[in-house]
């Protein structure tokens, strides 16, 4: 199995503080992302990937976010494996200390 790129939230929040344009998507379920995602993520729950495979661009990187980086993780490999470019936020956002909304 191919190694999957990973982004620590402190990588990712100063992408996000400088500006950059992201591609982030929050794979948790809706009760857990009543708690707040991260601001700009797309929330599409794990189970509902295969289903949402046209959102996805093959041109773009996603990065996958979940609680603790699990489920965030084998979407990952799910996704690569289909010829997609992603990354998973290590420590999910149990470990995310930014903005939330």
């Amino acid at each position: 199995m191919e190694e999957i790129q990973t982004i620590t939230p402190e990588e990712l929040q100063k992408k996000l503080e400088a500006g950059e344009k992201l591609e982030l998507v929050d794979v948790r379920e809706d009760e857990e992302v009543a708690s707040g995602m991260i601001p700009g993520a797309k929330h599409i729950r794990m189970g509902d990937i295969p289903a949402n495979l046209d959102y996805f661009d093959k041109d773009k990187e996603y990065i996958f976010i979940c609680r603790s980086s699990g489920r965030s993780g084998n979407v990952c490999h799910y996704l690569q494996d289909q010829g997609y470019k992603v990354r998973n936020m290590v420590g999910g956002m149990l470990n995310w200390t930014g903005d939330t909304k």
